[in-house]
């Protein structure tokens, strides 16, 4: 029945009651003027009766129709209410549908957050305007109750409500006729409804308490409707930011993959795919995995049998092999299944990783490591380096275990050796953590230099630290060997121009220094005993005021015309 309907028999049944009333008015009057005296008293007595109910009766209809009105309103305004998914629509649609459905000046919603705090969606008040923070004049112990309790509150006057007597903010506010009520889906409270007047008493009564419950909950489930499309939405956006993210991450992915299909046709590949096996994408898509690899005559029946059908990973299989459009390259590729989300295998993915260059780079630095220390290869820039002789000023310094003929003929030959690699690992050492190179082990010594082929602007003082180094490292050596096994150094630096580059033949190759500076160096290391740590003129005068040194008189070495005047370095200022 439609809203048109219930007006229309609400005033027919209306009008029969006047009706009835006038014929009772009518008949009471003519029984008091002409009651004829036949006439039982019930009657009159029945006439009487008649005419004080009729009113009432039409009173009691207005009413039941005006409930009914309600209550169809209420589940018309349950389908306005459900009508959107947008969550801001809803909360505002359900906020002036209560303050229409009451009458209420104001109205307030809030919903439970993530912490379980109630936090201020809504609040619009009787003109279905947005209100303000600054107007949220509301009190908090009806609404905490309401929360607690989970049962609806009503007051008619909350200024003489002794429930309410003390509470600041309904003494301050002035606030009276109030009405909070629970908002439950499932049995869950997920929020509360809020509606007053500060002005009027009176004005919620136990029907409007029902009404806004019944409202309420089918709000509550138009809000999670709004809200679970809200999050489903945010989700879809999410999964396709993250797809977009994965398309382009899989295109600038370096290494080339492929996936095909449990028929061995290739289904997907990336750039990095159509650059190592030389061929466009359009090309490869479709064809068959084996037609593929073909050129390179791999075989990938087997690895795609333990994928396929045994449901297990193949890594790191190597090929070297010749393609038609790149020349000599080698791969290494991996198998794994393709799974679905009920992780049932649908195809193979492979990823192709490109050695070629890697493994010339990889021969080339073996080759180099032969003749540098790695921490200095570490540091070098290919395309600065010059292969070939090539002169430069370096600092050399040579060292020399001091005693070890004497030591060699009283120890087998493999204590011997254990002994020498301590020793000369503890001069490397040292001689690495400055960042020197390391050019050669010379039986029971060692060359080193500074400057080259990193150039370094305090090289003399990196080649004293690191003969300082190696005698602080052979007494930490000392602290955990017998005494019988104490060794030590003697030490010689020079600093000056020498020739760097390769020497040797194809089959061992030598990066290594050759110059007069590099023979001062070695004889002036001759004349050091054990401990001593002796340096040129040109070494000291170089680090003077950084190291603590005493000259001594000056030495005739071998192979030099003058004497050569030198310093003892006994530490670092």
């Amino acid at each position: 029945m439609n809203d048109s309907q219930q007006e229309t028999t609400f005033e027919d049944l209306c009008q029969r009651i006047d009706a009835l009333l006038v014929y009772a008015e009518r008949m009471q009057q003519f029984l008091r003027d002409n009651r004829p005296a036949s006439m039982p008293s019930v009657i009159f007595e029945g006439v009487e009766s008649m005419a004080l109910q009729l009113p009432k009766i039409k009173k009691k209809a207005g009413l039941l129709a005006a409930e009914q009105n309600r209550l169809h309103a209420l589940a018309g305004i349950g389908q306005v209410v459900n009508s959107s998914l947008e969550l801001d629509v809803v909360l505002e649609m359900v906020m002036d549908t209560i303050i229409g459905l009451l009458g209420a000046e104001r109205g307030f919603l809030m919903l439970k957050n993530d912490a379980g705090s109630l936090t201020m969606q809504v609040a619009r008040n009787w003109e279905r305007e947005t209100l303000e923070a600054s107007e949220f004049e509301i009190s908090h112990t009806i609404i905490q109750r309401v929360e607690a309790e989970g049962r609806a509150v009503l007051t008619t006057n909350a200024q003489e409500d002794p429930r309410f007597t003390g509470q600041q903010s309904v003494m301050a506010y002035n606030l009276r006729s109030i009405l909070a009520v629970p908002m439950n889906v499932k049995n869950e409270m997920i929020g509360v409804i809020y509606a007053d007047n500060r002005i009027r008493s009176g004005l919620f009564t136990q029907k409007e308490r029902d009404i806004l419950e019944a409202f309420a909950n089918q709000a509550a489930v138009a809000i999670e409707n709004a809200r679970l499309f809200e999050s489903v939405r945010r989700t879809l956006a999410e999964v396709t930011e993250l797809k977009n993210l994965m398309d382009q991450v899989f295109a600038s992915i370096t290494s080339g993959v492929l996936t095909a299909d449990v028929q061995e046709r290739i289904l997907l590949c990336n750039r990095a795919a159509e650059r190592i096996m030389g061929i466009a994408a359009q090309e490869m898509i479709g064809m068959n995995l084996g037609d593929l690899f073909a050129p390179m005559n791999l075989c990938l029946e087997d690895p795609l049998i333990q994928v396929l059908k045994e449901d297990e990973m193949v890594v790191g299989l190597e090929t070297s092999s010749d393609l038609p459009e790149r020349g000599r390259v080698d791969l290494r590729m991996s198998f794994s299944p393709l799974k679905d989300f009920q992780e049932t295998t649908r195809g193979v993915a492979i990823v192709v990783e490109d050695l070629t260059e890697k493994k010339r780079l990889e021969s080339q630095r073996q080759l180099f490591e032969r003749m540098v220390s790695p921490r200095v290869i570490a540091q070098l820039d290919p395309n600065r380096l010059r292969l070939g002789g090539q002169k430069a000023e370096i600092t050399t310094l040579f060292a020399d275990i001091r005693g070890f003929t004497q030591f060699s003929e009283s120890v087998d030959a493999q204590e011997l050796v254990a002994v020498l690699n301590q020793y000369l690992a503890a001069a490397a050492e040292a001689v690495l953590c400055e960042e020197g190179t390391v050019d050669k082990f010379l039986g029971d010594g060692v060359m080193a230099w500074f400057n080259a082929p990193i150039a370094q602007a305090d090289h003399t003082l990196r080649a004293l630290r690191a003969a300082l180094g190696i005698r602080e490292g052979i007494s930490r050596l000392h602290a955990k060997m017998p005494c019988e096994q104490w060794l030590g150094f003697g030490i010689g630096i020079h600093v000056g121009e020498a020739v760097l580059g390769l020497v040797g033949t194809e089959q061992r190759l030598d990066y290594t220094a050759i110059g007069d500076s590099v023979n001062t160096a070695k004889r002036i290391q001759e004349y050091a005993s054990l401990g001593q740590i002796l340096v040129s003129q040109d070494v000291y005068e170089r680090v003077r005021g950084s190291v603590e040194a005493r000259p001594l008189e000056a030495v005739l070495l071998k192979g030099k015309r003058d004497p050569l005047r030198v310093y003892e370095i006994t530490g670092l200022c």
